[in-house]
């Protein structure tokens, strides 16, 4: 990711332009050296997008720009230590007892020996800057400036459902296949359907229009839409159909058994339709052991299945196989107009439609491509803009998947900066993944992802990151919206745009499982599915980590290991754990900001050294149903932003006065014997915006604070049924 270098380049200046920054600089007499260090930085940062715009046509150009994202990753660490030291002096300041003021008193300035370890530090980076600005010169690279803009398109509706307003050009497709459906092949209890063609194609959207149609909804009493993917697990896809036929399923006590029993129950005398959704599976014995358990439907029952590959329809041994085809030309324009001007818009603007013309031809038919760059152009009028996306050089690229990732690869570079780096993190999540918007957000905000410009300047970074989101969307680089509530969505990447993230990003990505594999040490983000001996095996080979996601149950011994291995983690994400206690160690992560225990079902009490973690932002303990209650000293936790919580405590921090003056969002989630919150608390959140309560059963009313809340934009109560709001919840 080194054309990321002027993103990096720019939240760094910010932080050392920052005036609480400022005040530690001068009590720790590194001042000078950091002056310095920001001036050098600006100087190479003015000429950083241009270098980024060239370095596709000179090799030497990319790796200088490698080398200086290196050395602003390190730059990166130094600042953000120093900003846990002013986080720090907050805490102590404010909530501290006597004891603990008296010896920060006495250990600030900072010890001579830790100050000059710092000042060599900060020496060693400067050297190291200066002579990556010397050799700058050779490239001739200009001054040049990013247009800042968040502009939205559209949100696409639900998972399986979609408008058949934005269907165009598949009607005689979609007629093909419901005559199929509807009319199956009368010697088969269960009949196969299967939609091939290149990714891109709309074979998903396609399969929705099909799904959604009225006729056969009407048809068949039983619907269900699973996304397949590449992990064809019989199992998993067992408790996939379940859920999307409305089926419960309990992890901890279901086995294989009980799963197929209760499919069958839910099929049973039932003539359904099962959509699988991307599937690459060329295993014809996995594929008849899942048909098997399928067949308790009653007569007339039909799975759909849409897949890339011709010999996955093969195995299959489908009644029928429909090709997808790309859209014709007429066809392709009437999308892209609609993608890239707002109703009627196009005929104010005639003389941008035959470059539109010339666009859509290199589209070659495939509708993604086709929306990306719609969605790419919406609302520019300037004709050089559009002559830019026309005459680009990447079209001279060799193509791939019918000449997509060239295009979305184009997306990818028009995208301004701030954008291209939250994208390129997305390299962390598996194919498939559903994201939800507030976790996503949070990590881009651990990771300074989400900055403040003049265009966002009134906004909290939390409605700056669904912005990011929604712009992402309009260029169909997220897709699949599905509005659960109020406060949370979730969405989906299409395996197109995943390719291209990992092509992107896999340098600063790996994940450790089974298989071998060489490891680089430009490594900073890695996603864990395998056992603590291929933990240590690979972490051993690295060092300056900032992401760990664990991908399978994370055991205590592996994130102790991780917690001493890596001093710069900023997001640690371990939801479905099942170790009793966080190690104490947790409290020397200085620059975490992102903290999941969600879903640990066994934790009983968190130490009270977590409450040392003074840069942590985002804290998800949902769903810890045994966690008794939370610390006492969380009041020191002075950055918190986000804070869900399942705990069995009958008071929400009654032990000692906490303000929470940085929380933004507060979710109580089953909490049944919740009484009451925040005692003692005044003047307190004063930046709260969402407060949620969800099946805390014995809360009885609102806390007198509300009444407070001057920010709070959103409340929600869902299942208190002890919640009286005639009486002091009414007047608060």
């Amino acid at each position: 990711m080194a054309d990321l270098a002027s993103a990096l380049a720019g939240s760094l200046l910010e932080k050392l332009g920052s005036l609480v920054y400022r005040e530690v600089y001068l009590a720790w007499g590194v001042q000078s050296d950091l002056q310095k260090l920001e001036r050098t930085i600006f100087t190479i940062k003015i000429v950083l997008l241009d270098a980024e715009y060239k370095q596709a046509s000179n090799p030497k150009l990319s790796i200088w720009l490698g080398q200086l994202k290196d050395i602003l990753y390190v730059t990166e660490d130094v600042v953000d230590e120093i900003g846990y030291k002013a986080l720090r002096k907050q805490a102590i300041t404010t909530y501290g007892s006597a004891m603990a003021k008296v010896c920060h008193f006495f250990s600030s300035p900072m010890a001579l020996s830790s100050r000059l370890k710092l000042a060599h530090k900060i020496k060693n980076i400067r050297e190291r800057l200066d002579e990556i600005n010397a050799e700058k010169v050779q490239f001739n690279l200009t001054e040049r400036h990013e247009e800042v803009h968040v502009n939205p398109l559209w949100r696409e509706k639900t998972h399986s459902f979609i408008d058949p307003s934005t269907v165009i050009g598949r009607h005689d497709d979609k007629d093909e296949i419901k005559k199929s459906l509807m009319h199956p092949d009368p010697t088969r209890n269960l009949n196969i359907i299967a939609i091939v063609g290149l990714g891109g194609m709309g074979k998903t959207t396609l399969a929705k229009a099909v799904y959604n149609d009225e006729s056969v909804v009407n048809h068949f009493q039983l619907r269900m839409w699973v996304c397949v993917s590449e992990n064809f697990n019989v199992t998993r896809l067992v408790e996939e159909i379940l859920k999307s036929a409305g089926g419960k399923v309990d992890k901890n006590s279901s086995n294989e058994d009980t799963l197929q029993t209760s499919l069958r129950e839910r099929l049973k005398d039932k003539r359904f339709l099962l959509v699988l959704d991307d599937v690459w599976n060329e295993n014809r014995n996995k594929w008849t052991e899942l048909r098997d358990l399928l067949n308790g439907g009653s007569h007339g029952s039909v799975i759909v299945v849409t897949t890339r590959s011709r010999r996955v329809s093969s195995v299959l041994d489908p009644i029928y196989t429909h090709s997808i085809e790309g859209l014709s030309k007429e066809e392709s324009l009437s999308l892209f107009v609609k993608c890239a001007f707002k109703e009627g818009e196009d005929k104010l603007y005639p003389n941008l439609l035959p470059i539109a013309d010339e666009i859509v031809k290199k589209c070659k038919g495939v509708p993604l491509a086709v929306k990306s760059l719609g969605g790419l152009l919406y609302s520019k009028v300037d004709e050089s803009e559009w002559e830019l996306v026309r005459g680009n050089e990447i079209w001279e690229l060799e193509e791939n998947e019918g000449g997509i990732l060239p295009t979305l690869q184009l997306s990818y570079n028009q995208l301004p900066i701030h954008l291209k780096r939250c994208f390129a993190y997305c390299v962390n999540f598996p194919k498939d993944y559903e994201f939800v918007n507030i976790d996503l957000i949070g990590q881009w905000v651990a990771h300074g992802l989400i900055l403040q410009m003049s265009a966002y300047k009134k906004k909290e970074l939390e409605d700056i990151g669904d912005l990011y989101i929604k712009e992402l969307m309009s260029i169909c680089f997220f897709q699949d919206l599905n509005e659960d509530n109020l406060w949370v969505y979730s969405f989906k990447m299409h395996d197109l745009v995943h390719d291209l993230v990992l092509s992107i990003g896999h340098e600063d990505w790996l994940e450790i499982d089974s298989d071998n594999k060489d490891v680089a040490s430009t490594v900073r983000h890695l996603s864990i599915s395998s056992s603590d001996q291929q933990v240590s095996k690979f972490s051993n080979k690295l060092t300056n980590v900032w992401t760990i996601m664990y991908r399978t149950k994370s055991h205590v011994s592996s994130v102790k290991a991780c917690i001493s291995r890596f001093k710069s983690l900023c997001v640690l994400d371990m939801p479905n754990s099942n170790f009793e206690n966080l190690p104490s160690s947790i409290s020397t992560q200085k620059h975490l900001r992102y903290l999941d225990l969600s879903d640990n079902k066994s934790i009983k009490k968190l130490l009270n050294s977590i409450c040392k973690l003074h840069n942590l932002q985002t804290l998800l303990l949902d769903g810890c149903i045994n966690l008794e209650r939370l610390p006492q000293d969380m009041r020191n936790m002075v950055n918190l932003r986000v804070l869900t919580v399942t705990t069995k405590d009958t008071c929400l921090l009654e032990n000692g006065v906490c303000c929470f003056n940085s929380l933004r969002i507060l979710y109580l989630i089953d909490c049944p014997k919740l009484e009451c919150l925040f005692p003692q608390m005044d003047r307190c959140l004063t930046k709260l915006r969402k407060l949620i309560f969800v099946k805390c059963e014995s809360l009885t009313s609102l806390p007198p604070i509300i009444k407070h809340l001057t920010a709070l934009k959103l409340l929600y109560i869902g299942d208190c049924e002890e919640m009286d709001l005639t009486g002091g919840g009414r007047d608060a």
